[in-house]
């Protein structure tokens, strides 16, 4: 069977989370998605973990379910050097027992742990529980993998069980490394809100024989991801190399010969487009046979919002998304599989939109310094200029 699953969210006990991220608000919005699998999010905080005993039904194999939404365990661990882990859990039983047993002063306060264990030791403490674990956002310059390491090994010592790419990588980007060839790349939203262009805005379709914590294992073994959704990797907030205060866009080398300090005082982070060009060892990329398509999306409230430029929650966008959601199912079918003709029944502008995602041919405003890039659907508008050394 073919799944739509979400691995990496966040609770209500998550720092900048919304407290609305509960699991009888997650179930509905998951299902308008058009997801049938999300991970829980801070899976070894003990508040929540009640909750998710209070809140769903036990179904056997490491699923809880509510409103006929399947979700399976998993946390977020910050370790060593800010790096953070991704990490699915089998059951209930285990999170508790490995909630007490993680060395952390702060995993009763914020639903992201933070611990001074390295990668390696995550990585046997993760197995020693039967848990997956590989690097969360694994280019991000504040928090990935790559941001400390030229090597996923000089992390983990030895394979972790997956990549996840984040928002501002796609599978383009991350096989230009060698070393990532014969690994499963998970797509995820990392989501802080229950509402539908969070939930799910990058996800992973993967053949599964069942929902259990079994079938995710042996297909991430078997490499059964069938195919990867997410943003067109230049909307992400750190694709850019940019400034964190004024957002400017600047040239790497220039911002390296300034030590990475912007003309308006701020501090330039760098993108991952350019991280991944000091590690790559390929100019472009090379798939591998097992490496599954990757299809641009943008969740479709922000398409509404963007082609009719009104906010996301105002009730035009709400009205027109429902509209979609009554005719077509799921969000999800609408982005993907919906004939356009019909979308163009609702609105024609969200239909040319959709086509050109499909079509891969949107032009995007790079994101970069902590600011989401921005779709240009008007050709009228203009890329902004880098800053260069010359201009700096």
């Amino acid at each position: 069977m073919l799944v739509n699953a979400d691995f990496h969210i966040h609770s209500c006990f998550s720092m900048a989370s919304s407290k609305d991220m509960l699991i009888r608000n997650m179930a509905p919005k998951s299902k308008l998605k058009g997801l049938q699998l999300l991970g829980t999010g801070d899976g070894l905080h003990p508040k929540w973990l009640d909750i998710i005993e209070e809140s769903t039904t036990y179904s056997g194999d490491g699923i809880y379910t509510n409103d006929d939404m399947d979700f399976i365990l998993t946390t977020e661990v910050e370790g060593k050097n800010r790096i953070h882990h991704l990490i699915i859990i089998p059951d209930l039983d285990i999170a508790r027992e490995m909630s007490e047993k993680l060395p952390s002063k702060n995993k009763d306060v914020d639903g992201r742990p933070k611990t001074k264990l390295g990668g390696a030791e995550l990585l046997d403490f993760a197995h020693e529980y039967d848990c997956l674990i590989g690097p969360a956002h694994a280019f991000t310059p504040w928090t990935g993998m790559y941001k400390s390491h030229d090597s996923i090994y000089d992390c983990y010592q030895k394979a972790p069980d997956f990549v996840e790419l984040g928002l501002s990588a796609d599978t383009s980007m991350a096989d230009r490394i060698s070393e990532l060839k014969d690994f499963v790349f998970l797509t995820n939203s990392d989501a802080h809100s229950p509402w539908p262009h969070r939930l799910g805005r990058e996800f992973n379709r993967i053949e599964l024989e069942d929902i259990s914590y079994s079938s995710i294992k042996k297909a991430f073994r078997k490499r059964d991801v069938k195919a990867n959704y997410g943003l067109v990797p230049n909307l992400g907030k750190y694709h850019m190399t940019a400034c964190t205060k004024c957002h400017k866009l600047v040239d790497p080398i220039a911002a390296q010969e300034n030590r990475m300090k912007c003309s308006c005082g701020g501090t330039i982070k760098k993108g991952v487009d350019f991280r991944i060009s000091e590690i790559a060892d390929f100019d472009k990329p090379v798939h591998p046979d097992l490496r599954p398509k990757y299809v641009h999306l943008m969740p479709l409230a922000e398409i509404i919002s963007s082609v009719h430029d009104k906010g996301v929650t105002t009730k035009f966008v709400q009205g027109i998304w429902q509209k979609l959601i009554d005719s077509f199912g799921t969000e999800i079918n609408v982005l993907i599989d919906a004939p356009l003709d019909e979308i163009k029944r609702i609105d024609g502008n969200v239909s040319l939109a959709i086509e050109s995602f499909r079509n891969d041919s949107i032009d995007v405003v790079p994101g970069g310094g902590g600011k989401y890039g921005q779709i240009l659907f008007k050709k009228e508008e203009k890329m902004p200029k880098v800053v260069t050394l010359d201009s700096f």
